[in-house]
This record gives structure tokens, sequence and C-alpha cells, in this order.
């Protein structure tokens, strides 16, 4: 029969699946083992790691517990210590970190090779005697879904990996005090585990929640802003997957009162995840969020082009002679872009279409067109980056429809104003449209990376950022 841990833990499964099924992502921060490495690397000189190291009281530690716990032999054991003045850590490094998947599912396994030279002073010579001691620290990252808030991701079970100490004295001195050394070099094979267990352990630890703390802030702290709007991100859940940490976020969109006009947390399909092949990191932005972000920018408005009737006046003629010949010399041609437009992401190629409505005035004193068209246009749009910029650019734009809604000349074929048409709003619309656009938006997760630009790409459904400067290490913690 089940117990209660058994029923809390499949109810805290239950929740969190829950969860995860009514929250889908609209976007996919992606940080794979360098980024990880990095960020721990950084917190972990931020805590002063090697201090810790570097104050380990390894005298004491075999003091409190001489020759692995063996009662018997306390009485050597402080024979050899009477003839230490002092012991501790002279040097002390930090070493690569290696981040791997663990063994159990969803969990990540992080190895920290700790690199240590340790003396001790003793009467029986004038020369402190070193030795070289190396060992690693290892701990797994996992998701917690025990507490009472929502999932998180946690470091746990830290110690010393199992038979990863060695200790080496680094120069031979006389047989006496080599033989010294070996004891205390034996004396300290059960106690520095304990100790890094029980000291730096603690700051691991705490590196890591501090390195959570600042990619929880840094997807939800600076806002994106779009014109008078701004897009915000909130973490939905975190989650990891083979070697990556992954944060599934949703998104809202603000105007300038900080009021939300719409939520993201619900993307109409799954985003496809795109494999990190070896890049540090990866946002993946659902096509949902992308569109209400452009049509953010370009809201609709309205176009009084006074000089553009003229070269519609000889094609009008075609149609109408009459009525080319009411256009004076105020004539004037009005442009509305309605409602907003619309971005499609399909295979990986970004359109734009929207619907535009074009009026021709016979003058400025007119207060009815001579005729009004709807014309759908589309643009191809293409998104680059310049630093931790990205840019939408709309390549040129095309008339794929147009319809005449009203006349006061009679009915007519608008398709033969077709080239016309196209060249006056390539002329007027694209290049205004493309100067709003032309600002782009910070992506600012770059820089707080650690890199100076970004690239981006397109899959099926989503637009994808990516690092674009190669990666470079950062150096071990050392002192």
């Amino acid at each position: 029969m089940a117990g209660p841990w058994t029923f809390t833990l499949l109810c805290g499964l239950l929740a969190a699946t829950l969860i995860q099924a009514t929250l889908s992502p609209t976007a996919v921060l992606i940080l794979g083992p360098k980024v990880i490495k990095e960020k721990l690397t950084q917190e972990l000189k931020d805590h002063n790691a090697t201090s810790i190291l570097q104050q380990l009281p390894l005298l004491s530690a075999m003091r409190e517990k001489p020759a692995g716990g063996i009662p018997v032999l306390g009485s050597l054991v402080n024979t050899v210590l009477k003839h230490i003045i002092w012991l501790k850590v002279i040097t002390a490094n930090i070493l690569q970190l290696q981040v791997k998947p663990s063994a159990n599912d969803q969990e990540l396994l992080v190895k920290i090779p700790l690199d240590m030279v340790a003396g001790f002073n003793t009467p029986l010579v004038k020369t402190i005697v070193e030795f070289h001691m190396t060992t690693e620290a290892q701990a797994t990252i996992r998701m917690d879904t025990s507490a009472s808030g929502p999932t998180r991701l946690v470091l746990s079970d830290c110690a010393t990996s199992h038979g990863s100490l060695r200790i080496q004295l680094l120069h031979k001195l006389s047989f006496l005090v080599n033989a010294l050394a070996k004891q205390v070099m034996n004396l300290l094979v059960p106690s520095l585990p304990n100790l890094v267990k029980n000291q730096l352990c603690p700051v691991i630890e705490a590196s890591f929640n501090g390195m959570y703390a600042d990619l929880l802030q840094l997807v939800k702290a600076v806002p994106i802003s779009l014109s008078i709007d701004r897009l915000e991100f909130d973490l939905l859940y975190p989650a990891i997957k083979g070697d990556t940490i992954q944060l599934y976020l949703g998104a809202k969109l603000l105007d300038s009162q900080g009021k939300v006009t719409k939520w993201f947390n619900n993307s109409a399909a799954s985003l496809t995840m795109p494999t990190l092949d070896n890049i540090p990191f990866s946002l993946i932005v659902s096509q949902d969020v992308v569109k209400a972000a452009v049509a953010a920018v370009l809201s609709p408005e309205e176009f009084m082009l006074p000089e553009s009737a003229h070269r519609l006046k000889s094609s009008i003629g075609l149609i109408n002679e009459k009525a080319a010949d009411k256009l004076g010399s105020t004539q004037i041609v009005k442009i509305l872009t309605q409602d907003t437009p619309e971005f499609f992401i399909d295979q990986g190629h970004a359109k734009v279409a929207q619907l535009i409505v074009l009026e021709v005035f016979p003058s400025s004193e007119a207060l009815r067109p001579l005729f009004t068209l709807g014309i759908e246009a589309s643009s191809e749009a293409q998104f680059y980056t310049k630093g931790d910029q990205l840019i939408l650019n709309l390549n040129n734009i095309s008339s794929d429809r147009i319809q005449l809604m009203n006349s006061g000349i009679g009915w007519f074929q608008p398709d033969v104003l077709k080239n016309i048409i196209t060249e006056i709003i390539h002329s007027i619309l694209l290049p205004n449209q493309n100067g709003k656009l032309r600002s782009g938006v910070p992506v600012s997760l770059v820089k707080a990376l650690g890199f100076e630009a970004a690239e981006s790409s397109l899959t099926k459904d989503a637009l994808v950022l990516t690092p674009a400067s190669l990666w470079k290490p950062s150096s071990p913690v050392s002192q």
C-alpha cells in the first residue's frame, strides 16, 4: 500500500505535468553546457570560492578525525602533529568545469576539478614542506517539484567524487621530513573530502542559486520596446533535456500605460526545437509573438500624396479620358494601411501581407474620391542583426490583388493600374515602413551571456537567435 510520501510525490509530479500542459510556451531559451559552465564559473569567482579553499582548516580537521577515525592510532597522530607548527592551503585553483547529462533522466552532472598546493612548517627543516592536492567536487542539477511554488532548478548531492583525491609531495627532503610528510598526507585523505563537502559545497550551491536567479532576471528584466508598446517575457517552467537547460517562456504585450493588451502563454502549435550542435545558446520565438511585434511597430496610418496623382493621370486616361481631364493641379492620392500587417513564416521564409486602401481625389477640395481601390500587398521579410540589435527589413512589395471598391467614373478593371500602383506604394510606403523597422529591437541577453553579436534564422514556425561570435572560454578560478 502506497505511503503518504509516495502520494505526495505523485501529486507533485502530476501538478507539474498539468502546469506544463496548460501553459504552452511561445518562446524558449536553450542554454548549452558552455554557457552553464561560464555562468557558474563566474558565480564561483563572485562567491570567492578559491578563498574558501585557501581557508580550509586542514590542521584542525586532522585533529578532530585522526587517522580516519581509528581511536587506537590517536596517540601516534598526536605525536605527528606535534612536529607541525602550521598547515594550510597556499594556492588554490578551480579548473574548467564539466557539465554532462546524468545517468538519471532530466538531470545534469556538474564536475568541478580542484587543484591546490598545501604546505606545513616544522622545526625539522627551515623550508616549507609543500604537496600537491587534486580532487573533484561533484553535484547534480535537477528540477525541484516538491516546493509549494513553481518548478525550479536546484543543485544538490554535492560531494567529492569517489576516488578523485590525489596527494603528492612536491619536493623530497630528508628521510625524517619525508616520513613526516607522508604521515600528514595519509591523515588528509579522510579529512579533505569532508572539508570540501562542509566548506565548499555550500558555496557551490549558493553560486548555482545566484546563476539561476540571474538567468530568470535576464529573461524578464529588460522589456523590448516596440514603438509605443513593449514586449515582456516571463518564465513558465524550466526543463533539462540532454546536456541543456531549457527555460520555457510566456510573453505579453503592454501598451504605453503598462496595461497588458495581449498574452502569449499558449502557442498555436508546438515550437520546433533546433539542436544546438555545440552552439552556446539559442532563443526560439514563436511566429505569434513575432507577428504581434511587427504589428505593434507597423500600426495603421494614412499618407497624403499630392504629387502621385500626376503619375496616375496617363493610366487613368486609358480607362476614362473625361476622368483624367478632371484631375486638377491640386489632385491628391491618399493611401491608408488597414488594420495591422500579417506576418507569416513558411518553411524558413518570412512574408508580410497587408491591406492597403488607395483613393484618388481630383483636387484637394474634393470630398469624394474619383475611385477607391483595395490592394492586397505582400513583401518578403528578412531578419538581420547588427551587434545585439535584431532588425527586420521588407524587400520589395507586390500588389497581389486589386479590387475596385467604389468608383465615380464607372466600372473598370483595376489591374490596368497595377504597375503604377505598385510603383507608388513601393516608393512611398516601403521606405516609410522600413524606416520604422530600421531602429530594430535590442536583445539584451546576447551581451548578458557574454557575446557581442547575434545572428538570426528561421524554422518552419519560429525565429531563432544564436550567438554570432566564437565562444571564448573563461579562465579557471584561481588565487
